[in-house]
């Protein structure tokens, strides 16, 4: 096998995106396009990775970091003219190169290695990848001769009626010897209708100086589409979430509604773990095994270990450990740690606060800047009052505490282990261990209240 370069072509504004983003950043399941294809290239190991970079360069610099080289492309004037930039770099190198545009999110490291062997088997100059289409229109076809040679590729508006009937298209990739690729580009010219030099050119120029063109045919077109608007982004945001539901599916997670449920490229979740339909999973979260993830719940960033159970809730950039549970139709906010065995009832909303294990924290309650240890009741409509308008105050509560209903806890407060608040109690001092605080005005009843009110005489009062 020789040294394998790749060339990733990401230097076209994308004015059709009608978008202040950069094409190439346009997310697929939660991954930047060029993302997509640079993790695919990665996959293959190859000695040179290289990304053509013109409009919005830094923020895909940003983006990707030293994960690749990278050569600007000033003026965008053709795809030939883009490979020319990498020439200080690749020009003087012996192998094969593969040439790939950054807004094809969907093509895998499979089918481009297949490419790769293929192209050097056939000790090619070029092999172009096709894919069979049932409807090829808009594609350029694939021309090939009696023996199955190619001949050239023709264009949809160029292409006579019996070259239209062909069904094998062009998806755009392209793999070169690599010496041959740039003792030839600087021989592409511009003399087209829109003044750019176009790296098909190379294969009419190939084809006269007696070099070998092959092409591979591919078994998936779907994963040639290219994004050039958004409709063709929503068309391949719908086939990369197949394709990733697929895969859980098949190892081991069981998602009962695939077409209602999305998940970005780089979750992971272990093996019978169940997920309803509605359910929508960003970024890096993790999900253990033996977990249930109930319909409408929205995780992002969320750390959820083996046997939690989540019913219609939100959990960002948080933590549940092993046999947690929470909701319905509550909030983990980021840097929430919810300890083992804890339960979050409905209406709960947690924030930079870590919960104890087995504690249980009801229903209507907010628990923000806080530290709960283990066994801990907290009954319902309880505040930790954290913010004084300047700045948040964090609280800790011991063990095996019991925090009695609708009780504030304005922050700071220290509450030792097996201590109480009493339930309406508004709590701004310290409470030592065993101690119960209560903290309310004592009640009193005002008699014959009733007959002062103008309308107690009223037919309505009755």
């Amino acid at each position: 096998m020789s040294n394998r370069y790749v060339i990733i072509l990401a230097a076209g504004k994308g004015t059709r995106m009608k978008s202040k983003l950069y094409k190439v950043l346009h997310p697929v399941a939660g991954k930047a396009m060029v993302d997509h294809v640079l993790t695919q290239v990665e996959k293959m190991k190859p000695a040179i990775v290289e990304t053509v970079i013109g409009s919005g360069a830094e923020k895909v610099r940003d983006l990707l970091g030293d994960r690749t080289k990278y050569a600007l492309q000033e003026e965008q004037l053709g795809t030939a003219h883009a490979v020319l930039q990498t020439e200080d770099v690749l020009a003087d190198k012996e192998g094969t190169t593969l040439i790939v545009n950054g807004d094809t999110p969907l093509f895998t490291a499979e089918t481009f290695e297949k490419l790769f062997n293929y192209h050097e088997k056939q000790q090619a100059a070029v092999t172009i990848l096709t894919a069979h289409a049932d409807n090829p229109f808009g594609y350029g076809r694939m021309v090939r001769g009696v023996d199955g040679s190619v001949s050239k590729i023709v264009e949809q508006k160029d292409a006579t009626d019996e070259e239209l009937k062909i069904q094998e298209i062009n998806t755009g990739v392209l793999c070169f010897d690599n010496k041959l690729l740039f003792d030839n580009l600087h021989n592409v010219k511009n003399d087209n209708a829109q003044g750019e030099y176009y790296l098909p050119d190379l294969i009419g120029m190939f084809k006269k100086q007696n070099k070998k063109v092959s092409a591979y045919q591919m078994a998936d077109l779907s994963e040639s589409m290219g994004v050039n608007d958004r409709v063709a982004l929503s068309h391949a945001e719908k086939l990369m979430q197949t394709r990733i539901n697929e895969f859980h599916m098949r190892e081991g997670v069981t998602i009962i509604d695939p077409n209602n449920t999305y998940i970005d490229a780089d979750v992971k979740i272990g093996s019978d773990t169940v997920i309803e339909p509605n359910v929508k999973i960003f970024g890096k979260t993790v999900i253990g095994s033996n977990c249930l993830i109930g319909s409408g719940s929205r995780l992002e960033k969320a750390v959820i270990e083996d046997n939690v159970k989540i019913i219609s809730s939100t959990i960002e950039s948080a933590i549940m450990h092993e046999g947690s549970d929470i909701g319905p139709n509550s909030h983990l906010r980021p840097k929430a740690e919810i300890g083992k065995e804890v339960h979050v009832g409905n209406f709960c909303e947690i924030k930079n606060a870590k919960i104890g294990d087995r504690t249980k924290v009801g229903h209507l309650t907010y628990v923000g800047d806080a530290t709960l240890g283990t066994d801990i009741n907290v009954g319902c409509g309880v505040v930790f009052v954290n913010y004084d308008g300047v700045k948040k105050w964090h609280s800790n509560i011991g063990d095996h505490s019991f925090i009695g209903s609708n009780s504030n806890i304005v922050a700071p407060v220290e509450m030792s282990d097996h201590s109480f608040i009493a339930a309406g109690s508004t709590i701004t001092n310290d409470i030592p261990k065993h101690a119960m605080a209560i903290a309310r005005q004592r009640q009193t009843n005002k008699e014959d209240f009733w007959d002062r009110l103008p309308l107690s005489k009223s037919e309505d009062w009755e």
